[in-house]
């Protein structure tokens, strides 16, 4: 006789389906396309002045959020607030002139923020670079578990270390070299500021590269001309690089030539276990004008207190901020973000609704969060992480979305991060009741695990989901889903164009909220706490 030993997962979700089925199908249904349509149309109207931290466009986002989290049945959940207070620093950085490269007996004029973009996080109003020497630091990563420190013999205090975009694993197609295509956090812009800084560098300047960065250069140019927001430094931490930015490609050539040196060369001998930077042989000089403006944005959240154990929650979280009015494109100066990231709210509000249509209360608590400053570092969602309204061992899961697609129905759930957690297993389960199949990203060098809200509450130990359909359509296929995403990605994404557009398919949001909400239903309702998986770099935080 042979014993079929079934998952405990599995046993939790058909006890679960057998005993809050009805429940689940009455709440799920409260889910609609239509509603997400008028929540996305409604947030990314000109109206709302492309909401913007510190500007009149987040005082009237944070209005519309809260009126519609205490609309649909949630209370506050800071206290008897909706908002939770973030505060940050707003620097406007300007490059007075001509950025000056010396290279040898060849001189460089680059201009900003074409051919290098740069932002300064320091609170000096004055910033001069007088000829600093530049350091090549490969990929500016230091990653004891991967045997791996670019920084190692090289001094680059109070000199401006030049790095590469993303890891060594991407440009080797070596699976066992730190995590191969898939990007770590080593490989993002925020860890390599950060370990600059770590290191005593004055400025770091990162050569873009569209592959490894996961976007063009005009991300960093346009960034690089508006307002950065930045947490107010508490005197603790290590002092941020005076100066930090990136070189476009273009512009990194022609330094590295100056030198007798090519960036595709350097680039795949920076991949090389023992690999060693050195001096270029070059200096930098520039000044910046700074002006700062310290204030608060919000966070704005609402809760529904769980009837059983309320002290225990899951977040869904969709961060509510974009770019406000800046660099016209085609005779628009707003934007809008009703992509990025308006259907996501919408999304959001959805789940929320349905927990709060259900008749008898979920035994956990439910919290929607809405962070401010996502597009400027995660920073209101880290600000909850490390300050939430609840006991942090007690949040259960995260789910959050960004960049969902209105292009209609989709046959897979691309999950960002996928293997991290169980939560992967319980998705595929509720992918499998809409005749859907999970994917793993299949861009995962663009290190998008690392680039939205989840992030933070991984970072505190909390299992964290960042699920959409994404890459296979049901009606077109798989090529014309990824074409709709280029298009998207090449024309709207972070411009004026990314508009609400009456012909916005909203019946695969809607299926993704509905795949999320059973995941979190199953959660909420039960006794299920989802683990890392075995290996996740997550796995021991709690």
């Amino acid at each position: 006789m042979k014993t079929c030993i079934i998952p405990l997962i599995a046993v939790t979700l058909l006890a679960a389906s057998c005993s809050g089925g009805d429940a689940l199908r009455r709440a799920s249904a409260t889910i609609t396309a239509d509603e997400m349509r008028e929540y996305t149309r409604t947030i990314g109207a000109d109206s709302f002045m492309g909401r913007k931290p510190f500007t009149p466009g987040e005082t009237i986002t944070a209005a519309y959020l809260s009126g519609e989290l205490e609309k649909i049945g949630f209370s506050p959940a800071f206290g008897e607030s909706w908002f939770q207070e973030v505060p940050m620093v707003e620097i406007t950085t300007m490059v007075d002139g001509k950025v000056l490269i010396t290279a040898g007996e060849e001189k460089l004029e680059l201009s900003a923020p074409d051919d290098i973009a740069v932002e300064s996080p320091s609170m000096k109003q004055i910033v001069v670079l007088d000829d600093i020497p530049m350091v090549f630091c490969g990929f500016g990563i230091v990653a004891p578990e991967y045997g791996w420190n670019d920084y190692e013999g090289l001094d680059v205090k109070g000199k401006c270390a030049v790095v590469l975009v993303n890891d060594p694993g991407l440009y080797t197609g070596d699976s066992n070299l730190f995590k191969g295509r898939e990007m770590t956090y080593y490989g993002r812009w925020t860890y390599k500021y950060d370990e600059a800084a770590r290191q005593g560098a004055a400025a770091i300047i990162i050569v873009h590269e569209t592959v490894g960065a996961g976007y063009d250069y005009s991300i960093p140019r346009k960034s690089s001309i508006s307002p950065g927001l930045y947490m107010e430094q508490t005197g603790e931490e290590v002092p941020p690089c005076a100066v930090t930015g990136w070189f476009s490609a273009g512009a990194a050539s022609r330094i590295f030539a100056a030198r007798g040196l090519d960036v595709d060369i350097l680039r795949s001998e920076a991949c090389r276990a023992g690999y060693k930077g050195f001096d270029i042989g070059a200096s930098i000089s520039m000044k910046l004008i700074n002006s700062h403006i310290a204030n608060s944005s919000v966070n704005v959240a609402g809760i529904l207190p769980g009837s059983v154990h309320p002290e225990e929650c899951i977040v869904v979280s969709a961060h509510w901020d974009h770019f406000g009015i800046g660099e016209a494109e085609n005779g628009d100066s707003i934007y809008n973000g009703a992509v990025d990231n308006g259907t996501s709210m919408a999304w959001a509000f959805e789940i929320g609704e349905a927990f709060a249509s259900m008749k008898k209360r979920p035994e956990r608590s439910v919290i929607l969060l809405f962070p401010t400053a996502e597009e400027q570092g995660l920073l209101g969602s880290s600000w909850f992480a490390a300050n939430p309204p609840v006991d942090p061992d007690k949040i259960i899961a995260c789910f959050n979305n960004d960049l969902l697609l209105p292009i209609g129905r989709m046959k897979d759930i691309m999950v960002t991060g996928y293997g991290q957690s169980e939560l992967d297993d319980l998705l595929a389960e509720a992918a499998k009741a809409q005749e859907r199949y999970i994917l793993p990203d299949p861009n995962p060098e663009t290190g998008m695990y690392f680039r939205s809200d989840h992030f933070p509450f991984a970072r505190i130990g909390v299992p964290s989901l960042f699920a959409r359909g994404n890459c296979d359509s049901r009606e077109f296929g798989k090529e014309w889903a990824a074409e709709k995403e280029r298009e998207y990605l090449t024309k709207m994404y972070h411009k004026p164009a990314d508009n609400y557009y009456p012909e916005m398919n909203f019946e695969g949001v809607e299926e993704d909220a509905k795949a999320i909400f059973e995941v979190a239903f199953r959660i909420v309702t039960g006794d299920i706490r989802p683990a890392w998986k075995p290996g996740s770099e997550f796995a021991n935080i709690r």
